[in-house]
C-alpha cells in the first residue's frame, strides 16, 4: 500500500483523526467525484435523463458488488442500507407457528427486534446458540440444536463491537449439512475482510457501503442465492420488482431485483460503485492485514493505561475495538475528543443487548481504524485517552 497516495486521495484526513470505520468510513475521492458528478448531471439535464445517459455505469454497479462476494450479478439487489437488505430476506421467509430461528449471542440490535415482531406476529420461536469459552458461536452446540422445526440459521459474521469475528463458514456447513436456510449479516465485514458467498456457504448476505467499504451513507446491497429466487415472495413489491401483466395478475421479477423498489438514489448508487472498485483494486487480504494490525496496535497501547480493558472477544478479533476505562465517561469524552479532532465511537448496550447482558457490559468506547489510517494516529488516540 502506498499510504501517502492513500491519504492523499482521502480528503478526509486533512481535517482530524476519524477511527470510526465501523461507523462511517472516511470516503476515497473517486467515490465523492462520481456522486457529486452525477448530481451535477442531474442538475443540468434532470434525473430520469441523467439515469439514462448513465445506465451503463449504474449496471456496472451490479458486476461490481457480485465479484466483491463472488456471486452472480443476478443474485444482487442494490437497496438502501444493510438494514433494509436484511430485512428484505427475512421477512420474505413464510414461517409457521412453532418455526425455529436459530441466531447467535452477539446478534445486532436492529434484526433481534425483527425476530421478536415475527415471534409476535407469526408464534415463530427465537433459540440462541451459545458461544465458546473465546466467545464465537460454537458450531458444535449450534449442531445438535436443529431438528425439522429450525427454518433458519441467522447470524452477525462480525457485531457491531466486541472485535469478534463469528465462524461464519463454519456455520455455513452446518446449515449445508441440515438444509436450513442460513442469513448472515455482513454489514461490519464487507470492506475489511474477503468475502466468498460460496466458501461462507450462506444462502442470503446483507451488507451496507457506508463502513468499511468506503460508500456513501443510504447504499446496501443483498445477495441471494440464485436458486432460492424463485421461490421467495418479498415482503412488499412494486411495478419494478415485479410486472402487471393483466388486471389481477402480477409476475415478479426472476432475478434479485425482485427485492428492489423502483426509485432509487443513483448518484449514491454510482458512488457505492466505485467503493466497491477502490476496494477490489487494493485486495480485501492487504485491507484487512492493514486494518486489523492498527486494531492489534490500539489494543496493545490500550493495555498501559491505568484503568483501560479491553472488552473484544474471540479467537479473531477484528478492526473494530471495544473497551472501557475505569471512571470515565465513554459519551461525554468521545465528545471531547471529537472536538479535539479525534473521532471515535460509544457504543450501547442495547446494540447487542445478549452479548452485553452475559457479559455485564457498560457503555463502552468503539474505534475502529480502517487502512488510510496511520500508527501515529492510532498512538494519538492512545495519548489523548492517557
Amino acid at each position: 500500500m502506498n499510504l501517502d497516495a492513500l491519504r492523499s486521495d482521502t480528503p478526509g484526513t486533512a481535517h482530524g483523526i476519524h477511527l470510526l470505520a465501523a461507523g462511517s468510513a472516511l470516503m476515497a475521492r473517486p467515490v465523492i467525484t462520481a456522486v457529486k458528478d452525477h448530481l451535477d448531471l442531474e442538475v443540468q439535464i434532470g434525473g430520469y435523463e441523467a439515469h439514462a445517459r448513465q445506465r451503463d455505469q449504474l449496471e456496472g454497479v451490479y458486476d461490481s458488488v457480485a465479484t466483491l462476494v463472488g456471486g452472480r450479478a443476478d443474485e444482487i439487489a442494490l437497496v438502501e442500507n444493510a438494514t433494509v437488505a436484511w430485512c428484505q430476506a427475512f421477512y420474505a421467509l413464510p414461517f409457521e407457528p412453532g418455526d425455529r430461528v436459530i441466531t447467535c449471542e452477539a446478534e445486532y440490535g436492529a434484526n433481534y427486534v425483527a425476530y421478536l415482531q415475527r415471534v409476535r406476529r407469526d408464534g415463530i420461536v427465537v433459540d440462541v446458540a451459545p458461544s465458546t469459552p473465546s466467545g464465537h458461536l460454537d458450531t458444535e452446540a449450534l449442531d445438535a440444536m436443529i431438528d425439522d422445526r429450525v427454518k433458519l440459521i441467522a447470524t452477525t459474521w462480525i457485531p457491531t463491537n466486541g472485535g469478534l469475528v463469528n465462524p461464519a463458514a463454519e456455520i455455513g456447513r452446518v446449515a449445508r449439512a441440515h438444509g436450513v436456510p442460513y442469513l448472515l449479516d455482513a454489514c461490519q465485514a464487507a470492506g475489511q475482510m474477503p468475502v466468498d458467498v460460496e466458501e461462507l456457504g450462506c444462502d442470503f448476505l446483507s451488507a451496507t457501503g457506508r463502513k468499511f467499504l468506503r460508500g456513501p451513507r443510504g447504499t446496501g446491497f443483498l445477495w441471494v442465492r440464485g436458486e432460492l429466487i424463485s421461490d421467495l415472495e418479498p415482503p412488499m413489491i412494486d411495478h419494478y420488482a415485479a410486472d402487471w401483466v393483466a388486471t389481477n395478475t402480477y409476475e415478479l421479477r426472476p432475478d434479485a431485483r425482485r427485492f428492489e423498489n423502483w426509485e432509487n438514489a443513483y448518484a449514491l448508487r454510482a458512488g457505492l460503485g466505485v467503493a466497491v472498485d477502490y476496494a477490489l483494486d487494493l485486495g480485501l487480504d492487504t485491507i484487512q492485514e492493514r486494518a486489523w494490525g492498527l486494531a492489534a496496535r490500539l489494543r496493545a497501547g490500550l493495555s498501559d493505561i491505568d484503568g483501560a480493558q479491553v472488552r473484544d472477544l474471540g479467537d479473531q478479533q477484528c478492526a473494530i475495538v471495544s473497551f472501557t476505562i475505569e471512571g470515565v465517561d465513554p459519551v461525554a469524552r468521545v465528545a471531547e475528543l471529537r472536538a479535539g479532532g479525534i473521532s471515535i465511537g460509544a457504543t450501547d448496550p442495547a446494540s447487542t443487548r445478549l452479548d452485553a447482558e452475559a457479559r455485564d457490559l457498560p457503555m463502552m468506547f468503539r474505534a475502529a481504524p480502517h487502512y488510510y489510517n496511520t500508527e501515529a494516529e492510532v498512538d494519538a488516540l492512545l495519548d489523548a485517552l492517557t
